[in-house]
């Protein structure tokens, strides 16, 4: 089985998407369309930056889905590569969940670029800059992170925002916790705690305030149902129910996101060639977590006619 997989924050970089747009009208037309859902050209900052506006986050967010969907539409268009016969299931790593619904059928182009949109400026105001802060602890496993982050906390805000694969583990949660928690991480077996260059701190208990405006929008948001089955980061479980998933991302704005158990999920259903499409992010953390599955990263045309021809 085949699972279509979609990158989150921190995959963004200027001139993304830039080559497709050249070669189809596929993608052109993605951008196109996400523009005018946002009422801003969104495809200029994407393909001409400058950098510290696409890394925005409100920015960042969006422009990772365009590049991720238009390559999947690419992928349909030009090489007539449907998702329901190809994938088996799919998913997306945080704010990859929004493109993995857009690619599922599950919400329209303009209301996923919408949403993503907004959820970008709600977690960036839930919490003042410099009050919160992230680290990415590598060396480290699950209950490694979970012995530390408690000994850091110290009364502050230190939790586990993304279990990405069984030697990286990111946390979240006040600066001064997380600083605590990266001069702490040698001595808990840890090879190093490197602080990320991100605004807020996502997937912990301070983005409550975004986790609100977002039950809101998704209340007005009603999705279709899914195309194909989705694992969803909060549960690492396959869901079939569209209701279902849009009250998991609420969830998802607080909680951890499970993107080991989620890839060792969906290679129990029987996913054994995992396609991360618009990004080179995932396929690592793939390939650290289940070694025998194959991965594949599919960005530029030939990438994709190569794949199209895979698939058959």
């Amino acid at each position: 089985m085949r699972a279509f997989i979609f990158p989150g924050q921190g995959s963004q970089k200027v001139g993304m998407g830039s080559e497709l747009a050249e070669a189809s009208g596929a993608a052109r037309e993605t951008f196109e369309e996400i523009d005018e859902a946002l009422g801003q050209k969104l495809s200029a900052v994407m393909r001409d930056g400058p950098d510290d506006q696409l890394i925005l986050t409100e920015n960042a967010q969006p422009a990772i889905m365009a590049n991720a969907i238009a390559t999947l539409r690419v992928l349909e268009r030009e090489f007539g590569v449907e998702i329901t016969k190809a994938a088996g299931c799919v998913a997306g790593h945080s704010l990859g969940e929004y493109t993995a619904l857009c690619a599922a059928g599950a919400f329209s182009l303009a209301d996923t670029a919408r949403l993503l949109k907004l959820r970008g400026q709600a977690m960036q105001e839930a919490v003042p800059v410099g009050v919160g802060a992230m680290a990415a602890l590598l060396g480290a496993d699950l209950e490694k992170a979970k012995a530390l982050v408690a000994a850091a906390a110290d009364g502050d805000v230190c939790e586990i925002a993304n279990d990405n694969d069984p030697s990286q583990v990111v946390i979240s949660g006040h600066a001064g916790a997380i600083d605590r928690a990266i001069e702490l991480a040698m001595e808990h077996g840890i090879k190093r705690g490197i602080k990320l260059p991100v605004s807020a701190p996502f997937h912990c208990s301070l983005m409550q305030p975004a986790a609100e405006r977002m039950a809101e929008a998704l209340s007005d948001t009603t999705p279709a149902a899914l195309a194909v089955p989705l694992y969803a980061n909060v549960t690492a479980a396959k869901v079939t129910d569209a209701d279902e998933e849009r009250a998991l991302l609420v969830d998802q704005v607080t909680g951890r996101v499970r993107w080991r158990e989620s890839v060792l999920a969906m290679t129990d259903a029987g996913a054994d060639h995992f396609v991360e499409l618009g990004g080179k992010v995932l396929s690592p953390m793939v390939a650290r977590t289940t070694p025998d599955a194959r991965t594949t990263s599919a960005i530029t045309m030939s990438d994709l006619e190569a794949l199209a021809k895979e698939i058959g």
